[in-house]
């Protein structure tokens, strides 16, 4: 498949003009070749992430999150921001990502999650990057976070009374800090994200919404498997592996 079929193929999945403006989705660095034919599908593009790509032979690295927001003054290997890219620029890799724009589109990071924890009748809200949805049937707020810990394999905090009734969820996949007041004004009873500040936990108990927060990697990654399977549908000649090294900077005890 060539560069330009796949971007395309890209862009009816989680087209770029859904994409937030502070957002640098698409392609990040081009590959020396014109030739796709192994495509290494990650959350992030650490270093970590970029050697295995090398290891592999891949010729593209997809990810969820961009490698650059900002312009780079410098490549160095000896530097966080820029090692990635160097190695994949040694190497003739290249790198795309869709970002808010796949959290936002249809089948995206948000539908995903919404999938997963069995929310239905779902409406965009927060300029169309969140869900707001239904549960079936009322749940505490204790029993839809063990019901978010034992479906996205992770340990959640709460903000609210844990005997809270849940019907209304708000979904917001990743950071969710900004969420908090669109969610309240969405009427739900309780908003899903991935992380928030502090000050954004106070913000929601003056709102009346409760939280779960479940992590901003767990919240995400989510979507990469689903991902996967539609990329081998529209582009099977393709071949797709999930990133191993690709995984959460934050550990469990």
């Amino acid at each position: 498949m060539k560069l330009s079929e796949f971007t395309a193929v890209m862009e009816r999945i989680a087209p770029q003009d859904l994409a937030m403006e502070f957002d640098n989705p698409g392609l990040l660095i081009e590959p020396d070749h014109d030739e796709i034919k192994r495509v290494l599908v990650a959350l992030d593009c650490s270093k970590a992430v970029a050697e295995e790509a090398a290891e592999l032979g891949v010729d593209l690295v997809l990810t969820h999150h961009p490698l650059f927001f900002h312009p780079v003054k410098r490549l160095w290997y000896s530097e966080p921001d820029t090692a990635a890219a160097c190695m994949l620029l040694r190497h003739g890799i290249g790198l795309f990502s869709a970002h808010t724009n796949l959290d936002a589109a249809l089948g995206g990071v948000n539908d995903t999650l919404c999938e997963l924890m069995h929310i239905t009748d779902t409406i965009p809200f927060d300029e169309g990057i969140g869900r707001v949805g239904l549960l079936k049937e009322p749940v505490t707020l204790s029993e839809f976070a063990s019901r978010a810990e034992q479906l996205l394999q992770t340990s959640v905090r709460l903000c609210g009374s844990p005997e809270a009734l849940i019907r209304r969820v708000a979904v917001m996949g990743g950071s969710g800090g900004s969420s908090i007041q669109p969610a309240a004004q969405e009427r739900a009873d309780v908003l899903l994200t991935g992380e928030i500040k502090h000050s954004d936990a106070l913000d929601a108990q003056v709102f009346g919404l409760n939280l779960v927060i479940a992590g901003h990697y767990e919240t995400e990654r989510v979507v990469l498997a689903p991902l996967i399977r539609r990329l081998q549908n529209e582009c099977f000649d393709v071949q797709y592996n999930l990133s191993r090294a690709d995984v959460n900077p934050f550990v469990r005890l």
